[in-house]
């Protein structure tokens, strides 16, 4: 696995690192460790189990199977694994849920769900 998590996110914040601040990133990021502010990526953003992220996350699809407190919104996909904790709003083009995940928030899914985020505020 060492070799697909390499080439398909070649951005990692380790198990052992916290950040505070705005990522923003044209490819893959993946989140072992701690993160709070914002995240905007065109690519996929995946938070693993063990992850703590308290952030609004925009990006093309988001995998979570640890912990996030913010918003997240995804150009595509967003989905939810068995260990992931959610407590924000989503919204996305598709979303799938396993059984286990935790969700707690509002979500907006279907095509242009996305782009009326903008309209209806």
């Amino acid at each position: 696995m060492s070799e697909e998590t390499n080439s398909d996110y070649p951005t990692i914040i380790g198990p052992d690192a916290n950040f505070k601040g705005e990522l923003n990133f044209e490819k893959s990021v993946r989140v072992l460790g701690g993160f709070e502010g914002q995240i905007a990526t065109k690519g996929k953003l995946e938070v693993a189990s063990g992850a703590n992220v308290q952030a609004d996350v925009e990006a093309g699809n988001i995998a979570v199977e640890g912990d996030i407190k913010g918003n997240l919104a995804a150009q595509d996909l967003i989905e939810l694994k068995e260990t992931a904790k959610i407590h924000g709003d989503i919204r996305c083009g598709r979303l799938v849920v396993t059984d286990g995940a935790s969700f707690v928030g509002h979500c907006h899914v279907g095509n242009g769900s996305v782009e009326k985020e903008s309209t209806d505020a």
